[in-house]
């Protein structure tokens, strides 16, 4: 959690204290060790790691957040949507979800990005549309759990309208649900958009991002070994915290340990 925390101050005030431009190449320092000056090296064309990592931080994790934003809201829609209308607007839904369930997310995303054409902005949306059929599959069953309790029947019994019964009863109880799978799925954005970035259908050049450094680094792994070195451990280190955080969040919201 706290190591958490840390990368978000660094991705809020990170920029404001990298020591260089990111995008600015030093040619008397080409693929420079790190030292003083350049605390984690240069990279082929002199550009600073440590300011470029630095930049890249609010770059991912703002890709990543937009990313299950678009997941969260449209996922939760159609799985709502279709547990409570039901009926053949569920069998619909459904069969369609399950088509892109058969579908891998980042082979998903690399189809989206090929249509839309390689950048930062389409890979989010295309990181964000991918999560979107588990999101609605897990939303429809935790709101078919609610639906069938014994206190939204009453209500129902009691003449309550649905949009109250959906606002005030089911929601906010698959919230806790959502929430752990939100948490969780910032860490699988942060991968796929990285992966995408990597193979050159995410961030371009000289753009800081983390899977762009990565990819830049790896043709110089056996002579300047930070530069793949730090992206890749920036990227293991934000997964893991994320999904630690994820697990803490199952055990405090899950009722049965309670």
């Amino acid at each position: 959690m706290l190591i958490l925390l840390m990368v978000i101050a660094v991705g809020i005030a990170g920029p404001w204290f990298a020591p260089h431009d990111p995008t600015k190449p030093y040619y008397e320092a080409l693929l420079a060790e790190p030292s003083a000056e350049h605390l984690l090296g240069t990279d082929s064309i002199g550009r600073d790691v440590f300011s470029r990592l630095l930049h890249g931080t609010r770059v991912t994790l703002m890709v990543a957040v937009m990313a299950v934003s678009i997941t969260f809201i449209t996922g939760t829609f159609i799985g709502v949507t279709s547990a409570f209308v039901g009926g053949v607007v569920d069998s619909v839904l459904m069969r369609i979800m399950d088509i892109l369930l058969a579908i891998p997310n980042i082979i998903m995303a690399m189809a989206i990005v090929a249509i839309l054409g390689p950048s930062l902005t389409n890979a989010m949306i295309a990181v964000g549309i991918a999560g979107i059929p588990k999101y609605a599959r897990l939303t429809r069953g935790s709101t078919l759990g609610v639906k069938s309790s014994g206190y939204v029947e009453a209500s129902r019994a009691m003449g309550t309208s649905q949009a109250r019964i959906l606002l005030f009863q089911i929601m906010p109880n698959i919230m806790s649900t959502l929430l752990v799978y939100t948490t969780l799925q910032i860490g699988i954005a942060i991968l796929d958009t990285a992966a995408l970035s990597f193979i050159g259908l995410g961030a371009q050049p000289p753009t800081p991002e983390w899977g762009t450094m990565l990819s830049e680094g790896k043709e110089y792994i056996t002579d300047a070994w930070w530069l793949a070195t730090f992206p890749g451990l920036s990227i293991s280190i934000v997964v893991f915290s994320v999904n630690i955080l994820g697990d803490a969040l199952r055990d405090i919201l899950d009722p049965k340990s309670n």
